[in-house]
């Protein structure tokens, strides 16, 4: 847990690339549920998910690289990251791909880290994400990867190893989900002790 940074200009590269990413959200949706038996399209809709992910880790490290924070990023970059996996999730779903119980549970835990980190925000404090939490995301936009490219015919051993990925980002995510909570409510009791402890992992 870190103090919030100071402000920049929103119009920067970061920035546009967090637009990008919203962009490419609706596309993504449209390209997988459109045609989602057609194996020649399952690869091209799995080339604009790879590409709306790879704008997520490039706008993050370039941010922190140059230090170029702003209320549109801290905003919208979150939006735009459980927007597009949380499409996949769901449009897996729709597709009888991945079981309905599994996607809600990540959603859920999803949604709700997102809206623990505003709320934290009026004291302060931004929750930077764990260890834990980066090796979730990158769990999760793998195993979604997997699941969007190969339609799911005859088992191959590509498929085991989706299901695999998937099963260890449904642990991580409910696990590092329990650990942001347990942050945010250590945060809390600091700042109304009037504590400035840093409470990032």
């Amino acid at each position: 847990m870190s103090t919030a940074a100071p402000q920049g200009s929103s119009w920067n590269v970061p920035n546009v690339l967090t637009a990008i990413r919203v962009v490419l959200v609706p596309l993504f949706a449209w390209m997988l549920l459109s045609h989602p038996h057609d194996q020649h399209w399952r690869y091209w809709t799995t080339l604009v998910f790879i590409v709306a992910i790879a704008t997520d880790f490039f706008d993050g490290k370039i941010a922190r690289k140059y230090n170029l924070v702003t209320n549109f990023g801290k905003l919208w970059d979150p939006i735009a990251d459980k927007a597009l996996t949380g499409m996949a999730f769901v449009g897996l779903s729709l597709l009888g791909e991945l079981q309905w119980w599994v996607t809600i549970i990540i959603l859920l835990r999803e949604w709700g880290i997102t809206l623990l980190r505003w709320v934290v925000l009026k004291y302060g404090l931004v929750m930077a994400a764990t260890k834990g939490g980066k090796l979730k995301t990158l769990t999760q936009s793998f195993a979604l990867i997997l699941y969007l490219t190969w339609l799911p015919k005859q088992p191959t051993v590509v498929q085991w190893v989706a299901w695999v990925l998937m099963g260890a980002a449904f642990v991580l995510t409910v696990v590092t989900g329990l650990d942001y909570v347990r942050m945010a409510l250590r945060a809390r009791q600091d700042a109304r002790a009037g504590e400035g402890t840093d409470l990032r992992g």
